[in-house]
């Protein structure tokens, strides 16, 4: 039976995440991998893979919150936002307590508008924005929502005349913490760029779930992995489970639609659900139709296949 389920991996610095993906698959001798966000290459941490089926659930896993380790530095400025970059201002001493760059960040709290960096992925007129960027282009973007659902302060330390600030950040897909970074000095009347950042949490595993690709290897080799992988159905927690009855079990599978008599609890509100059966078998993805009413398939797991 091939591997199914979702490998929490530690993504290391230097490494992109197609750089991780791609020996992934050397090492499990599969195709069928998908990730579930990209993180640049000098950023460490959490990168859910989806292995074989689980990838019909990217989706649903990329919808959900992230938490960041991440440190800024106040007094200086580049052009990518990160210590990648050419330096484009600084200052000879920054003027600001902890206590001010605490106060700054609470300010963040909540929904905010970002503009994407150009060095980031983001497509203009069918050209990414970090391709612009290498042909020393600058062009104008959109600014964007985001919410910042917890923000706090871990720490500071001086490094020469600039002021390092260490932060936690939990956020909503999408979010720039480089530019968050930034930001947060302009709040100071400062320039600011990253020095580093870690992805502690990502589509709810957290960052002591996941392996290094050295252990994945080892525990190949042993034939041990698919015991250290996240089920399907737990990666997708969030989502409400109800149970449907034996009778409409196999029809449910068949990807029929099922009346909202056949489920329990009984499903109040529009949108997805996780479906099992009375033994506890994932049947699938399912959603309540709003003007029917009924329980129709969206993604259907033949238990076993």
């Amino acid at each position: 039976m091939s591997l199914e389920g979702i490998l929490a991996v530690h993504k290391p610095a230097g490494m992109t995440s197609h750089d991780v993906v791609a020996k992934t698959r050397r090492i499990l001798k599969m195709k069928r991998i998908g990730h579930t966000g990209t993180l640049d290459p000098e950023v460490t941490g959490v990168l859910p893979l989806c292995l074989g089926r689980a990838t019909r659930v990217v989706e649903y896993m990329q919808e959900l919150p992230k938490e960041y380790e991440a440190t800024l530095r106040l007094g200086m400025a580049t052009d990518t936002e990160d210590l990648t970059g050419n330096v484009t201002a600084q200052v000879d001493r920054v003027n600001v307590t902890p206590e001010e760059a605490e106060k700054a960040l609470k300010t963040f709290l909540g929904t905010i508008s970002q503009v994407p960096p150009m060095y980031s992925a983001v497509k203009v007129d069918g050209k990414r924005l970090y391709e612009l960027a290498r042909e020393g282009k600058t062009v104008e973007r959109k600014s964007r929502e985001v919410t910042i659902y917890e923000i706090e302060m871990k720490g500071h330390e001086w490094h020469g005349p600039f002021l390092d600030i260490s932060f936690r950040a939990l956020c909503s897909k999408g979010t720039y913490i480089r530019t968050l970074c930034v930001d947060i000095g302009k709040a100071l009347g400062l320039p600011a760029t990253m020095v580093q950042l870690k992805r502690t949490m990502s589509a709810g595993i957290s960052d002591s779930e996941c392996l290094t690709l050295a252990e994945i290897e080892r525990l190949m080799d042993e034939g041990r992995l698919q015991e250290h992988l996240i089920k399907v159905d737990h990666a997708i927690r969030h989502l409400p489970a109800h149970t449907v009855s034996d009778e409409k079990a196999a029809a449910a599978l068949q990807g029929q639609r099922l009346s909202g008599r056949a489920v329990t609890p009984e499903v109040r509100s529009p949108g997805c659900i996780r479906l099992y059966d009375s033994a506890g078998a994932f049947l699938g993805i399912f959603e309540k139709q709003e003007e029917s009413g009924a329980i129709a398939p969206v993604k259907v797991f033949l238990p076993g296949t």
